[in-house]
């Protein structure tokens, strides 16, 4: 099987920006386009096969129709017909609302199917660009409610200003939310469930307040204070730097100039490579050869045990 490309699912939102065209070399004239959703296999978000021998073909039909070979023997066994990981990019011209996600043993008990756990990759974003990630001061359940009624909420919030190559993990309970000018790339486990803390007292086209989840997000929230939510790492040349390793997704980012072959012989998993900056020519093992250029995603097939990449190009590497 030779690596897969979808079409994309483009989202016009009240925040949305004007980024993500352009990033992609799209020929659209959509506007406010807030999220791309690049692969997914969420009930009636389903991305399409672009081309290729499956060229049609929602992500759920193959997944259904290959099984562990496209997402691993592992994987399947674990997650059935559901393809387990979103991906997306994410344009914010406005504030994003304060949020939280939770946990699947939580989300179990709430009647959900799973919870949510994600990360940010940020991009070329606007100077000035911020963010919200974690609690900067202990609170309590109790107090976490008040602070959301007297409108004091974002007080309690560890608050970032952010540049390209910053790395937030977001596992679920973790508060969080996006800032205007943020541009960024999203992984996350495939799950709608969502909680919404503080709106900033916005109202939507009817006048109407959006909904809060004050209640399921108070239980939900994990309540430790850490002193840096931000992800360390050194940033590399052709070499991999590991971002995040966690039971949902692994991810690495590889800048390249020069070729290289990723090894994927032991890895019992799909692989997805998101195209950051640059392009380039990718080869499997099997002699199939694709492009790759920024705005991109790629799916590898979990039967691809390597892959030659060359070109000048910057990507995130992520599979479970």
């Amino acid at each position: 099987m030779q690596p897969i490309k979808f079409h994309p699912l483009l989202k016009s939102t009240l925040w949305g920006g004007e980024k993500i065209i352009p990033f992609k070399q799209l020929d659209s004239c959509q506007q406010q386009v807030g999220e791309s959703w690049e692969i997914s296999g969420v009930k009636d978000n389903e991305t399409v096969v672009a081309s290729g021998e499956h060229q049609g073909k929602s992500l759920n039909q193959l997944v259904a129709e290959l099984k562990g070979d496209l997402v691993g023997t592992d994987n399947y066994a674990r997650f059935g017909d559901e393809f387990p990981l979103l991906i997306k990019f994410i344009d914010a011209r406005q504030d994003l609302s304060i949020q939280v996600h939770p946990t699947d043993e939580i989300a179990h008990r709430q009647g959900k199917r799973r919870g949510k756990t994600e990360m940010w990759y940020i991009m070329e974003s606007d100077p000035g660009a911020k963010l919200y990630c974690g609690l900067k001061q202990q609170i309590t359940p109790e107090r976490y409610k008040e602070m959301v009624h007297d409108d004091t909420i974002c007080d309690a919030l560890a608050q970032y200003e952010v540049g390209e190559g910053d790395v937030f993990f977001l596992p679920a309970g973790r508060i969080h939310a996006i800032g205007a000018g943020c541009f960024l790339a999203e992984i996350q486990q495939t799950s709608d469930v969502t909680y919404r803390i503080y709106d900033f007292k916005r109202r939507d086209k009817d006048g109407n307040y959006r909904e809060l989840h004050t209640h399921e997000a108070a239980e939900s929230i994990n309540y430790e204070v850490l002193p840096d939510y931000r992800t360390r790492y050194e940033a590399q040349k052709n070499a991999p730097v590991t971002l995040v390793e966690c039971p949902y997704f692994c991810t690495a980012v590889y800048d390249l100039d020069e070729p290289m072959t990723l090894d994927y012989a032991d890895l019992d998993s799909f692989v997805i490579l998101i195209a950051l900056a640059g392009n380039a020519v990718i080869t499997d093992d099997e002699g199939h050869e694709t492009t790759l250029q920024a705005g991109e995603t790629l799916l590898v097939p979990a039967t691809t045990k390597a892959l030659n990449v060359s070109g000048t190009v910057k990507f995130l590497e992520t599979y479970v």
